[in-house]
């Protein structure tokens, strides 16, 4: 396996831990919207999409209705969600610092706006490793799913879909890495992780990031 030329790193579960705290507090708003949902339903088919898709998704498959301002509410109240403390996945920042000492370029695309970034990031410390180099599925027209941020983020930082590999934690992510023709990771070390909806979409499966450099390579 040949050495990538850009390490695309999506965020939330892979960079930061926060999945689980906002597919509960989602769970809780989808089930006040007439929605009625889990936790868990959240987690596995919710996990790496923006809310315009899950709000599209949902209102076109059922009469619940979020309201026009759903996603503005949502994004409104992502700081006080955050506000108790965002820890970084364990051991990502190693792998970040053994990409950068390879010389190997690198961002972050992730379906989250480009404000809740530095408000994760911010708050593990590692916003000042990618503060350059970040990438939101609001600068396309199709989130993941679909190939179009990779391919953005790709093209934006001066390389070829081949060149690249995706490091991913949930499904419809790993699909988008796979559509864009780029090699993906998908990390599944978190309990509610969907591993073989992972291994279906075509990731290449680890659970400790310790193990990462040696799966890539970056060396």
């Amino acid at each position: 396996m040949q050495v990538p030329k850009l390490v695309i790193f999506d965020c939330d579960g892979v960079l930061v831990d926060t999945e689980n705290l906002a597919n509960r507090r989602l769970a809780d708003w989808l089930c006040e919207a007439g929605f009625q949902t889990t936790f868990e339903y959240c987690r596995k088919s919710f996990s790496g999409r923006s809310m315009a898709s899950v709000q599209k998704e949902i209102e076109e498959a059922t009469e619940a209705r979020l309201g026009a301002d759903f996603v503005e509410r949502w994004n409104a109240g992502l700081p006080d969600l955050f506000a108790h403390g965002v820890e970084a996945i364990p051991h990502v920042r190693d792998f970040i610092e053994k990409v950068r000492a390879a010389g190997i370029a690198y961002c972050v695309a992730s379906s989250a706006r480009v404000s809740k970034m530095h408000i994760t990031l911010g708050q593990t410390g590692l916003l000042p490793l990618f503060e350059y180099a970040m990438f939101s599925s609001t600068m396309v027209g199709r989130g993941k799913p679909f190939p179009d941020l990779f391919l953005h983020a790709a093209k934006t930082m001066g390389f070829a879909p081949a060149d690249c590999i995706v490091i991913e934690d949930s499904v419809a992510g790993t699909q988008a890495g796979i559509a864009a023709g780029m090699r993906v990771f998908s990390y599944h070390a978190d309990l509610f992780s969907d591993r073989d909806g992972l291994a279906e979409a075509g990731g290449v499966l680890f659970d400790d990031m310790r193990d990462l450099a040696g799966l890539v390579p970056i060396l």
